[in-house]
């Protein structure tokens, strides 16, 4: 249920919004900014108030000059609450201003009118459920912008302890189902790709949970997949995808999968996770479930086209998705010589951290993903973290860390490691407890990378003691 103080925020939002002559929506990059924007400027446009929207990669001195000055309301989403001092600095006033966010909030002077459901508890809740909800309380039509919500949610990783959305980011779940635009499977597999990819490829990628014998082993799970006897392939040859088998087949498999991981003496929590189908996309399509729309939105945040993924979120099926699908191709070939070079090149590691500098080599904006999907390829009880320079600004470095539900529930809280550690040398750092990112001046790195190890050790319930 929505905690009373929390809802009048909403409320006084969508009022305040509903209000203004003209709106500029300034938003991060990511699946979660681009949906969202989206959602915001969807609901702006139907209300019939001029908008325009604005994108930046992270809040900071240099681009908070980049925001428009002007009589238009300026709605921040995904960001804001943690930079307030910024738009304080800028001249913003609170008559001007109006932050949507799921970040930790930072003390500012000017009491800057937000919705954010962190000081309520409402911790798994990401900005484009704030989003959505201020637009369902604008009019209760857009609550067709339901699974737009959903794809930022689960982009947002604000599914992905819990296996499946839960608290208020459920309830939008259930306005989509209501409306026939998510279809939501409470026991489904745990694994991406099972809308877009051959069923052993999809397993042989899976790392929640780790898999023996069959993740990051194409042909070992070729042969597990052979050993069920369900058909992999159609009668015309194409490869089968998960979401098109039939119920018995999904059991025959996820039954053989329980029984992996219990003759190898792994828990089987994981293999389970309620997952969001959007049946009024097209099959075997990326638009097609939660996590891989999300992956599109990201690729065109990282390559500089987050207005497309905006479009492709507000319907748009010809151009634009045509241009999304082709940043997407090249997103994961880039990604893909990312995660072998991190594997080849190797980590430094420390007691509670292995990391890596990358240099100039790949664009900053893929580095935290790259982080992500080497971890379970490396020593994944710690952390990892990636540095690279930034070409535009040389006295800084981009720091992007990721970690796993392992280790947060041994107590690991990125967010809090890189905020702490960056401060103590003049940077900035935010996030999650399983994903963060700071940027520090480049000359102390490895006093910064040093701290964040002893902070990590600090916050290891139990340290590991094999890895030392």
């Amino acid at each position: 249920m929505i905690r009373m103080g929390f809802n009048d925020d909403v409320t006084a939002a969508a009022e305040r919004i509903a209000a203004a002559e003209e709106v500029t929506i300034i938003s991060h990059i990511d699946a979660d900014g681009i949906t969202s924007e989206a959602i915001l400027a969807e609901a702006v446009q139907r209300a019939g108030i001029p908008a325009t929207t604005h994108y930046i990669r992270q809040l900071d001195p240099l681009t908070i000059r980049t925001v428009p000055e002007d009589r238009s309301l300026k709605v921040f989403v995904d960001l804001g609450a943690g930079q307030q001092n910024l738009l304080e600095e800028r001249g913003l006033t609170v008559d001007e201003v109006l932050i949507a966010d799921h970040h930790v909030a930072q003390p500012a002077t000017l009491p800057y009118q937000q919705v954010n459901g962190v000081p309520y508890g409402h911790t798994r809740l990401s900005a484009a459920g704030v989003a959505y909800l201020i637009a369902k309380e604008m009019d209760r039509k857009n609550t067709d912008l339901a699974s737009v919500a959903v794809v930022g949610n689960v982009g947002d990783m604000m599914a992905r302890e819990t296996l499946g959305l839960t608290g208020i980011a459920r309830t939008i779940v259930d306005d989509g189902v209501a409306n026939g635009s998510i279809r939501a499977t409470a026991r489904d597999l745990n694994c991406y790709g099972t809308s877009t990819r051959p069923i052993h490829v999809c397993l042989s990628y899976n790392d929640d949970p780790l898999l023996p014998g069959i993740s990051n082993d194409i042909n070992g799970s070729l042969r597990f997949l052979q050993k069920v006897g369900v058909p992999l392939k159609t009668r015309d040859g194409r490869w089968r995808v998960w979401e098109e088998l039939e119920p018995d087949e999904k059991r025959a498999i996820t039954s053989a999968l329980v029984q992996q991981l219990l003759a190898h003496g792994e828990p089987v929590d994981r293999l389970f996770a309620e997952t969001y189908v959007f049946p009024n996309e097209a099959a075997r399509t990326p638009l097609r479930n939660a996590s891989e729309f999300a992956t599109v939105l990201n690729a065109c945040g990282r390559w500089a086209r987050p207005l497309v993924g905006s479009a492709i979120c507000r319907g748009d099926r010809g151009t634009q998705y045509r241009e999304a699908e082709y940043m997407l191709n090249n997103h994961r070939t880039i990604i893909r010589e990312l995660l072998t070079y991190i594997i080849e090149t190797g980590v430094t590691e420390l007691s509670h951290l292995q990391y890596l500098h990358v240099g100039d080599r790949f664009p900053d904006t893929i580095v935290g993903i790259g982080a992500g999907m080497a971890l379970s390829k490396l020593n994944w009880r710690k952390p990892i973290l990636i540095m690279c320079t930034l070409p535009d600004d040389p006295t800084l470095t981009k720091v992007s860390m990721r970690t796993n539900e392992w280790a947060v529930r041994q107590g690991v809280d990125l967010q809090a490691v890189l905020t702490a550690a960056s401060a103590t040398i003049g940077g900035a750092g935010g996030g999650h407890p399983i994903a963060a990112g700071a940027f520090i001046p480049h000359d102390v790195e490895e006093e910064f990378v040093y701290c964040v190890n002893r902070l990590l050790g600090e916050q290891f319930a139990v340290p590991d003691q094999n890895h030392r």
